[in-house]
């Protein structure tokens, strides 16, 4: 929301300065985002008068004029602009300045051999516009020397808010600066609206047409206004609206662009001879279509609340009108409309046809009901100001009075709830200041809304507006109780492990991402997903419209965008959630990575003092293991069987499981297959670990560290080399091995598979360390060949390896 401070002050008598009037405003709750100074914007640029304006010796479109600054001797200045002429009035920008329009810095340069010494400025150059054909043509008694803001009242401060959905009041300058008043920022200026009595009967009829389906517009004023002379608006209202960054139009729409600022009340104007017959407010058939102002043909449907004739639909109710109704140069006689609608019906439209406007934005919010009629008086006013006319009397159809709102108010809420001591009749001074009005003097009193308060709707409220003005630094600072008990962990069990997954992937190497939760339908289909229930209704994308039912497929599309702009060695992960149907128990959290081409675990990209070498199922498999360490699962329980999802390579891919039926996760290369269908190109491999199914560690009987247990004694090491079947698992040898002395076998490593020469055809060698921890006494030969000899034998049974010759 921008307004100017000027008018600002045609509702608030203050004379504080600009620092603290837009200070104010954030302490009150209406967020000033900036403050545009074109005091300081347009401080160089003065008014100048061109001299003389003789033709440039090399060129034939440029001019060499000599411009009279005000400051001394004339100033030589180089022109293209087919207006500039001797004796004319234009705006002078000296050799320094900064051109906004263009973003330029302004120099003393040499133009086909002749010497500028500044610029002669175009409205685009300055911002103020788009127009480009000439430079600026001043009236011939602005007086030369003078700055070219003052003279043209540019130099009004622009204050843009940030106003929350919770107040549509402050949609307007007037809603600001009873705020501000109230505040105690001055004194607001609250003028009555006097209306304009009609001089003959509205011969457009109104009508409220919605059969048996709830009505979208409880109320709908109009009013027809003969003889206009429609045309450019008054310098006045047209730099208003240029200074907020809205494009004047004509007199008739800029006056209700105007009304749509100061007042947050939207309006909109026909022209009466092009509707036919009366007006009918109703909902839209379907298939109808509609001409909107933006050029553009919109495809309604029954949702839809619009304004038509006996032709057919002249306005979509609350958000455009029509091109065939707009007013021109050649409008004479308008029709004037001012109408409550539906909220949610503005929005809902609003959304579904893609339509932003200035009056969907206020609709959609709230507006004033009891404005409604003012609104018309005010808008007619003006109209017959500044176009002249005769007006009607106003037609309403519908009743446009707010209902009433009471609450019943205990005195005490405002220190139970804000912790605020505050007097009744400093709470009804506030109040009152406001707009509500207080009854009673005693605990209870009732409190009435005004009716531009439509958030205001119980007893919280309340407090939050007499917090708001009366200042949050009088709330007393009270520290919290902590208790006798200690507190309790702040995080969840499921917000630690996403933490410490987090920390262990960033310390692998690995890029955190932040990504969609929604895919492509087919995407979500390849990767397990595309449900029916998991489609989106609205989706901000096409390619955006189903949730996904992994995180994989989004980090390899990230990943193919850096190696598109030359990041082709990339680590990414991300922790969030996943979708595997509608159900709450459904959405899952998962720690997700992928690596592509040399994006190693010990550093990517080639480097002389490594061999580069690209990435493989094994660097995700050791990220995926870093997860489960660190979020505390059960290590020694975890099983990793070949094979995966149907996205991963069938051959280059594993599964981490406890149990058959409790998967946690997979890692590989990804399908050639899910690469094109990604439009990405490996290598890549991936991991994707679900937390959820982890399980919850038991429950310890204290916080305490365990004793740090070091046994004294020494460990001993022993090989073996097993000959086992091709198809038997190097996983399934290194748990025959623990079993066999589970107290004494501290370990167990892989660290050869061989096949070959040697071997017999269908065989393999696979090589373990055993590690052997004593704890009592230092083991003898004899104790070490007895373990040796029970691996051995365990191997040999559950396995049907023998010790390798």
């Amino acid at each position: 929301m921008k307004f100017t401070l000027s008018w600002l002050k045609e509702h608030l008598d203050t004379d504080e300065p600009l620092e603290t009037i837009a200070d104010k405003l954030t302490m009150i709750g209406l967020e000033v985002e900036a403050v545009e100074d074109k005091a300081k914007k347009f401080g160089a640029f003065t008014v100048a008068s061109v001299i003389s304006a003789e033709k440039h010796p090399n060129a034939d479109k440029l001019r060499v004029c000599m411009v009279d600054t005000g400051s001394g001797a004339p100033v030589q200045v180089v022109c293209g602009a087919p207006n500039a002429r001797a004796g004319m009035r234009g705006v002078f920008a000296p050799p320094g300045t900064h051109i906004p329009g263009t973003g330029l810095d302004l120099k003393v340069a040499m133009v086909r051999g002749v010497e500028s010494r500044g610029m002669l400025l175009s409205e685009r150059e300055l911002g103020l516009s788009d127009e480009h054909t000439g430079i600026i043509d001043l009236p011939a008694d602005m007086p030369v020397g003078k700055r070219f803001a003052e003279v043209l009242g540019l130099d009004d401060p622009v204050i843009d808010v940030a106003v929350t959905p919770n107040r549509p009041d402050c949609n307007g300058v007037h809603g600001i600066a009873r705020d501000l008043a109230a505040a105690g920022t001055g004194t607001f200026k609250d003028a009555s609206i006097t209306p304009v009595p009609g001089v003959f009967l509205c011969p457009v009829a109104v009508k409220l047409d919605f059969a048996d389906t709830p009505p979208l517009c409880p109320a709908f004023g109009l009013r027809l206004i003969k003889g206009v002379k429609n045309g450019p608006s008054p310098d006045w209202l047209q730099r208003r609206l240029l200074a907020i960054g809205l494009r004047p139009i004509n007199t008739l729409v800029d006056i209700t662009n105007l009304i749509t600022y100061d007042r947050a009340r939207p309006l909109h104007v026909f022209d009466a001879a092009k509707v036919h017959g009366h007006l009918v407010v109703r909902r839209a058939r379907s298939g109808e279509t509609f001409l909107a102002l933006d050029g553009k043909t919109y495809t309604l449907d029954e949702s839809m609340c619009v304004i038509a004739d006996d032709k057919g639909v002249e306005s979509l109710a609350g958000i455009m009108g029509g091109e065939e109704t707009g007013c021109s140069e050649t409008t004479r006689d308008v029709l004037i409309e001012s109408a409550l609608w539906v909220p949610q019906n503005i929005a809902q439209t609003g959304r579904r046809l893609g339509i932003h406007s200035d009056a969907r934005y206020r609709f959609e919010r709230g507006v004033d009901p009891a404005f409604m009629v003012p609104g018309l008086e005010l808008a007619t006013k003006l109209v017959l100001e500044l176009c002249g006319g005769t007006a009607s009397n106003i037609t309403v159809a519908g009743d446009p009075r707010p209902a009433d709102h009471v609450i019943d108010f205990p005195v005490t809420e405002v220190k139970r709830l804000a912790g605020l001591e505050i007097t009744l009749p400093e709470m009804k001074d506030v109040l009152g200041r406001l707009g509500f009005s207080v009854a009673g003097s005693g605990e209870m009193v009732k409190i009435a809304r005004p009716s531009w308060r439509p958030d205001v709707e119980g007893k919280a409220d309340i407090v939050e507006e007499i917090v708001r003005i009366e200042g949050v630094d009088r709330v007393p600072s009270a520290p919290f109780d902590r208790g006798d008990v200690p507190r309790k962990p702040v995080l969840t069990g499921m917000q630690v492990r996403t933490r410490k997954a987090k920390r262990a992937l960033g310390a692998r190497g690995l890029v955190e991402a932040v990504t969609w939760s929604f895919i492509a339908n087919a995407q979500a289909e390849m990767f397990g997903g595309g449900q029916p229930e998991l489609t989106l209704a609205n989706p901000i994308a096409a390619d955006l419209s189903d949730m996904r039912p992994s995180i994989v497929p989004s980090l390899v599309i990230a990943a193919q965008k850096n190696a598109d702009r030359g990041f082709s060695d990339v680590g990414l992960f991300e922790v969030g959630q996943i979708f595997k149907g509608d159900r709450p128990d459904d959405q899952l959290t998962a720690a997700t990575g992928v690596r592509r081409a040399l994006a190693k675990p010990y550093g990517a990209g080639r480097h002389w003092s490594n061999r580069a070498a690209e990435v493989d199922a094994f660097d995700v498999k050791a990220d995926a293991v870093a997860v489960l360490a660190a979020v505390g699962a059960p290590m020694q329980a975890l099983q990793i069987v070949p094979g995966g999802p149907p996205w991963l390579h069938p051959r280059r891919s594993g599964t981490i499981q406890i149990g058959a039926h409790n998967v946690l996760g997979h890692f590989g290369e990804l399908h050639p297959r899910a690469l094109e269908a990604l439009g990405a190109e490996g290598p890549l491999v991936a991991f994707e670990v679900v937390l959820d199914r982890i399980p919850e560690p038991k429950a310890k009987p204290t916080c305490a560290k365990p004793v740090l247990d070091l046994p004294p004694f020494q460990p001993v090491e022993r090989d073996f080399a097993f000959l086992v079947d091709r198809a038997v698992r190097a996983g399934d040898i290194v748990a025959a091995a623990q079993r066999a002395d589970r107290k004494l076998v501290s370990g167990v490593t892989v660290f050869d598979v061989y096949e070959g020469q040697g071997i017999e055809p269908g065989k393999k060698s696979v090589a373990i360390a055993v590690m052997l921890q004593p704890r009592e006494r230092t083991m003898t030969d004899e104790e070490i060949e007895s373990v040796s000899a029970k691996i051995v034998a365990e191997v040999n049974k559950r396995t049907g390896g023998v010790l390798r010759a």
